[in-house]
């Protein structure tokens, strides 16, 4: 063997080769750093084809029995600790492979029969991946249940309601809390459409052009749990629209969660004060004693980044590949991986933060919903059920506010002569209408904040919730 190459792969490959990798290149190329990751797909997979092999007679029972029992030997020697593959065995399936072969003998060659690397990697990446979609849903369901209790506890509570970061309308707390479970919900549901389409099985795919080997491919997806098999043997091996459609699925939950982030970042500023923070899920300053940093919603506003920038390294990844398998579907392990770990974990981590991490505080909330002009369209509303047109009332009301900032007061504050000289159709009920509690009462349309509607929210949501966690 030539000086500065290693034989670790020669024995890999057919005899066309005669050299083994150069180092740095044998290192290059391995993926069994992070693909080790997918082990116990790989070996349920294996399982499933050694037992359709067998089942087909392409084997005997008995060697398909010894596939398995030393397909399951690998497993246990993994939980204990001793099955560990190094770099000269590249990737997880060659090193689940050379260990079948070195406790079986010429049987353990056998595994590999009629299937590719090509169909068995995205055969293990969808069992995995189908399989974390059921935990991640979970877990959104515990974020939506926590964001559920908040609201249940803050049904009469009101928040100040903003458009451009500027006061617009007072709010239901519970309204604004409901909204973001609609959004996670939407999330859910994305995710259960993407769980569709990974749950469709390649194996038996091969390489790219199928098999001449009598296999039978819907049994081995039947065993897998798979809903159907790829109708064609080259799309099966040749796309990760399904790691994409996650990635792109598992940005807008990271975007939602950046959205709630950055409310409660605001929120917990003395600025804001609508919020104070636990010390289960805050740090302080290492130099200014009084402070208490919003540290779970800061991680996850820029974990946000990390996740889209999976998404569109993946897509950049698949745009120029010629049909079928290429070197570069390698890349897209780590980017998968890390965006589904992230996202898990911000979840998560939200979720903590709304069971203990954070406390709502009223008698600030109240404050500030009631020392601005944010009833100001409820003063045209007023004038509108009294037959004013619209944009006469919205102009009037306008002129009121303006007039109200250059004198340092509130619409409250004003008299009712002077409302009355403004317009005839006000009258002394006009005070109890601006009250932010008849404001936010008064938004009984579908959907709206009204305390009533909001009640009926909660409970069609304290429903589906609890269907939800019983079907989990």
């Amino acid at each position: 063997m030539a000086a500065g190459v290693t034989g670790g792969a020669a024995g890999t490959w057919s005899d066309r080769f005669e050299q083994g990798l150069h180092p740095f290149i044998e290192a290059f190329n391995a993926s069994i750093g992070f693909d080790l990751t997918l082990l116990q797909e790989d070996l349920d997979g294996s399982i499933a084809h050694a037992r359709m092999l067998a089942g087909c007679g392409v084997i005997s029972a008995e060697e398909g029995d010894q596939l398995v029992e030393g397909l399951e030997t690998v497993r246990r020697e993994a939980a204990e600790g001793t099955f560990q593959p190094g770099l000269a065995d590249e990737d997880v399936h060659f090193a689940v492979e050379r260990r079948l072969i070195a406790l079986l003998g010429p049987v353990g060659k056998k595994l590999h029969t009629g299937r590719s690397r090509n169909d068995q990697v995205g055969t293990d990446l969808r069992l995995w991946l189908r399989r974390r979609l059921d935990g991640l849903d979970t877990d959104l369901v515990r974020l939506q249940r926590a964001l559920w209790s908040q609201a249940d506890q803050h049904r009469r509570t009101l928040i100040p309601g903003y458009t451009h970061l500027q006061r617009a309308q007072p709010l239901c707390l519970a309204h604004h809390l409901l909204a973001y479970i609609e959004m996670l919900q939407r999330d859910r549901d994305r995710l259960q459409d993407v769980r569709g389409r990974v749950n469709i099985s390649p194996l038996g795919a091969a390489a790219l052009a199928g098999t001449p080997v009598p296999i039978d491919r819907r049994r081995t997806a039947a065993q897998l749990g798979f809903d159907a098999i790829y109708a064609n043997s080259l799309d099966a091996v040749s796309d990760r629209d399904f790691c994409v459609e996650f990635c792109a699925a598992a940005s807008l939950v990271m975007a939602h969660l950046s959205r709630l982030a950055e409310e409660v970042i605001a929120w917990a500023s003395e600025e804001f004060g609508f919020v104070r923070l636990s010390d289960r899920c805050a740090t302080g300053s290492s130099l200014m004693p009084q402070k208490k940093n919003p540290d779970v919603p800061e991680l996850v506003r820029g974990k946000t980044g990390r996740v889209f920038g999976h998404l569109q390294g993946l897509l950049t990844m698949i745009k120029g590949l010629p049909l079928a398998y290429n070197k570069d579907f390698q890349e897209d392990k780590e980017a998968l991986f890390d965006a589904f770990r992230t996202t898990r974990d911000c979840v998560e981590a939200m979720a903590i933060l709304f069971e203990e991490g954070l406390v709502f505080r009223p008698e600030r909330l109240h404050q500030a919903v009631g020392e601005d002009f944010s009833n100001a369209t409820d003063v045209a509303d007023y004038l509108v059920a009294r037959g004013v047109p619209f944009r006469e009332a919205y102009q009037l009301v306008g002129a009121v506010v303006r007039r109200c900032l250059e004198d340092g007061c509130l619409l409250r504050d004003l008299s009712l002569t002077a409302w009355q000289d403004l317009h005839p159709a006000f009258e002394a009920d006009l005070y109890a209408a601006l009250e932010p509690q008849a404001v936010v009462a008064a938004r009984r349309s579908e959907g709206g904040t009204a305390f009533d509607r909001v009640d009926e929210q909660l409970e069609i949501w304290s429903q589906r919730l609890h269907e939800s966690q019983t079907a989990g």
